[in-house]
């Protein structure tokens, strides 16, 4: 009679403790201390590279302009303000491109999809709705916005019908698309500037009237912590529901408190950056503040607060990771990336699902054409060049990859901020253009190759 072999010891999940199922004896007392410190609060390591990366960018460029130029003016309430808001449209449409990426595709026109449906809307504001409703009705904007967003999903449709219908490589029709609608952009307005757009549409793209001041910026800031708080009970509770392990009650109050943490410091920083003396003086010029006309300018401090665009792209981020977590299309966007053949053979109409993802991505263009073009109050025929370059990049180094079925919208997000913190920073510190596009390059290429390394380690 054989003895019977030995098997892994099965730990089980204590009612505070994050592991279980089998384990080998001593796995743990082998870990190190920031190892099980990840694995109790299931924190994503890239995610903490992400962040360090930003930390590093700033700390680096803002000590560079101390040393050389006598002043920092990196890690400034005004420049990090500015940088949100000029990260927000390459983060909106960088959430899309993570699907698109993921579905092992690419997208190269959304730099032109941004030109033409900004031109499109310009027009629409500036030629056309004000000879029917009039100058300055409210309904322009709104009209405009969904001309906008309309266009480009019409557009991200027809390209997703090329690659899934007709079989035309993404590489292809896309690049198609960025040499075709930047042109048609030029065409629409014979390569003319069109400008001002409707006040109330330009109060989208940030400016000391397109932010939401410190009150509404302490609400939403509320608002946001009770929301990671509800997250976390309603995770427990859901765990407890279904019998998964529970991460320790320290984690979840570490989680807990550094998300609150983070929220409330951004508030602060918004807040910490005050209108110009000059836009203060008009301010109080206005008839309705004729109450507080003869107060001194240097007595005056009214907060930016959270900007239009920074919300925007907030409430994208939520929205695209509530579509890609938890409905059926967000699944089926990940298995066909993960396995086309098997996605079909499952039932899944990956052809129907590749057509709507470009849809998605043609509209989350259209709302990157609203922001860049309402900050700008106006729209250039150059408006969007080279922003492909930087989207791709921001979905990469977050962690999106190139053989499918992997990425984030948060990383995607987080690579966004990455890539304008890169592009803010060689700005501060006087680099030329030339310097700043073979950095940003270089930056692509480095963020691949990583990637590429990283999923060979996994395996």
């Amino acid at each position: 009679m054989s003895e019977p072999t030995s098997q892994p010891e099965v730990v089980p999940a204590s009612p505070g403790g994050s592991s279980g199922g089998p384990r080998l004896p001593g796995a743990a007392e082998n870990e190190g201390a920031f190892t099980r410190f990840l694995r109790a609060t299931e924190i994503d390591a890239r995610l903490l590279g992400m962040i360090g990366a930003v930390l590093l960018i700033w700390i680096g460029f803002h000590v560079y302009g101390e040393v050389v130029n006598g002043f920092g003016a990196m890690l400034t309430a005004r420049n990090l303000w500015n940088l949100s808001v000029q990260t927000a449209s390459i983060g909106v449409m960088a959430t899309g491109m993570v699907l698109v990426i993921v579905t092992r595709h690419i997208d190269l026109s959304v730099g032109s999809i941004l030109g033409f449906t900004a031109m499109v809307m310009a027009i629409m504001q500036v030629w056309v709705l004000p000879e029917i409703f009039g100058l300055g009705h409210p309904l322009i904007w709104v009209i405009a916005v969904i001309c906008g967003l309309g266009v480009g999903a019409l557009i991200g449709a027809f390209h997703g019908y090329l690659i899934s219908y007709l079989s035309i490589p993404a590489f292809i029709v896309t690049l198609g698309g960025l040499l075709v609608w930047r042109g048609t952009a030029f065409l629409l307005a014979r390569g003319e500037t069109i400008s001002p757009v409707d006040q109330t549409f330009a109060l989208l793209g940030g400016g000391p009237y397109g932010s939401i001041g410190a009150m509404g910026s302490w609400v939403v800031g509320i608002l946001a912590c009770l929301g990671i708080l509800a997250l976390l009970y309603v995770g427990r509770a859901n765990r407890a529901k279904f019998n998964f392990p529970q991460r320790p009650v320290w984690a979840e109050a570490f989680l807990a408190a550094a998300g609150c943490a983070a929220v409330l410091g951004f508030v602060i920083l918004v807040n910490s950056y005050y209108w110009p003396k000059g836009i203060v003086r008009r301010y109080l010029a206005e008839p309705q503040n004729a109450d507080i006309a003869n107060t001194p300018v240097d007595e005056v401090f009214i907060s930016y607060g959270f900007a239009i665009p920074v919300l925007i792209l907030v409430a994208v981020g939520i929205a695209m990771t509530f579509l890609t977590n938890r409905t059926r299309f967000g699944r089926y966007v990940f298995a066909i990336g993960g396995n086309p053949e098997a996605a079909e053979l499952a039932g899944i109409n990956t052809r129907k699902i590749t057509v709507m993802i470009f849809a998605l991505m043609g509209t989350l263009a259209g709302l990157g054409a609203v922001i860049a073009s309402a900050r700008l109050n106006s729209a250039t025929n150059n408006l969007g060049t080279l922003d492909e370059l930087y989207v791709i990049a921001a979905a990469v180094i977050g962690g999106t990859s190139f053989s499918g079925g992997i990425g984030t919208i948060y990383g995607a997000i987080l690579g966004a901020i990455v890539m304008q913190s890169l592009q803010t920073g060689m700005v501060l510190i006087g680099f030329d253009a030339a310097v700043q596009q073979i950095v940003v390059g270089s930056v692509l290429v480095l963020a691949v190759w990583i990637d590429t390394i990283y999923r060979r380690r996994q395996k």
